[in-house]
C-alpha cells in the first residue's frame, strides 16, 4: 500500500488482489481501520469500489480525516464522501 502514489486512489479490492488475498476487500478495510493515527501508511488513499469514503460512526472520525487528507492531495471529495474514482484510480504495475 505504501506504493500508492500521492494524488492517486486504490480500492480495497485492488489491495486485496495485490497482496494475493482475492475477495478479501472487507478484511483490507478492517486492517486499515485498526492502524494507529497518524500513520506512515497512506491508508487514506484506499476507498470502496463505488468511489466513496466508507463513512461510518464506527470509524470514530477517521472518515473525515480521510476526506481532509484526500482534499489536501488535490482529490475532490464531496460531503457524502463521493469522489471521482476513475479519474484518480491508481494503475499499479502487474507485479509488485
Amino acid at each position: 500500500m505504501a506504493l500508492i502514489p500521492w494524488g492517486r486512489l486504490a480500492t480495497y479490492g485492488q489491495i486485496s488482489e495485490l497482496i494475493g488475498a482475492y475477495g478479501c476487500a472487507r478484511q483490507v478495510g478492517w486492517a486499515l481501520r485498526r492502524l494507529p493515527l497518524p500513520s506512515a501508511v497512506p491508508w487514506h488513499r484506499v476507498v470502496n469500489a463505488q468511489g466513496r469514503i466508507s463513512m461510518s460512526p464506527s470509524r470514530e472520525g477517521s472518515d473525515w480525516i480521510q476526506r481532509e487528507l484526500l482534499l489536501a492531495e488535490g482529490i475532490p471529495v464531496d460531503l457524502e464522501g463521493q469522489l471521482p474514482l476513475r479519474r484518480y484510480l491508481w494503475d499499479p504495475p502487474n507485479r509488485l
